[in-house]
C-alpha cells in the first residue's frame, strides 16, 4: 500500500468516527512497513508505482551501501617528494591506464581515473 493511500484511509477513518459520534476520538492507523525505494550511488529511485520494481516480487532491492566514491575518500593523500608523479590504479588488468599527475600547485590532487590522491611534500 501507498504512503498516499495510507493517509487518505486513516483521514476517511478518522473523519467517519468524527460525524458518527459529534466528536473525534484518537484513532491509531497502524499499517505494514513502507517499502521505500533504496537510492543507489548514481541516486536512482524510482516510484513505488514504477513497473521496474516488478524484478523486487518478493525480494528486496540490493544497493551496496559502500560506495566507491566514500571508499576512495577515506584513502589518505599518498606524499611524494617528486613534482610529477604517475597512476595506473594498481596495475595489472584491475588497473587503469597510467597518468601523470603534475604536483606543482598547493593541495591534494586525484587521478582521473580511480579517484586516489597525491600531495607534494618538498625534502628539507
Amino acid at each position: 500500500m501507498s504512503r498516499l493511500n495510507l493517509i487518505n484511509l486513516c483521514r476517511k477513518s478518522l473523519l467517519n468516527n468524527a460525524n458518527s459520534k459529534g466528536n473525534i476520538n484518537p484513532i491509531r492507523c497502524v499499517s505494514a512497513a513502507i517499502n521505500e525505494d533504496q537510492v543507489t550511488h548514481t541516486g536512482q529511485q524510482w516510484k513505488s508505482d514504477d513497473y521496474r520494481l516488478s524484478r523486487f516480487v518478493n525480494k528486496s532491492k540490493q544497493v551496496n551501501p559502500n560506495f566507491a566514491v566514500k571508499l576512495i575518500d577515506e584513502v589518505p593523500p599518498t606524499p611524494s617528494h617528486e613534482r610529477v608523479v604517475w597512476c595506473n590504479g594498481g596495475g595489472g588488468p584491475m588497473g587503469h591506464p597510467k597518468v601523470y599527475i603534475n604536483l606543482d600547485q598547493p593541495g591534494n590532487h586525484a587521478c582521473g581515473y580511480c579517484g586516489l590522491r597525491f600531495v607534494y611534500e618538498p625534502k628539507h
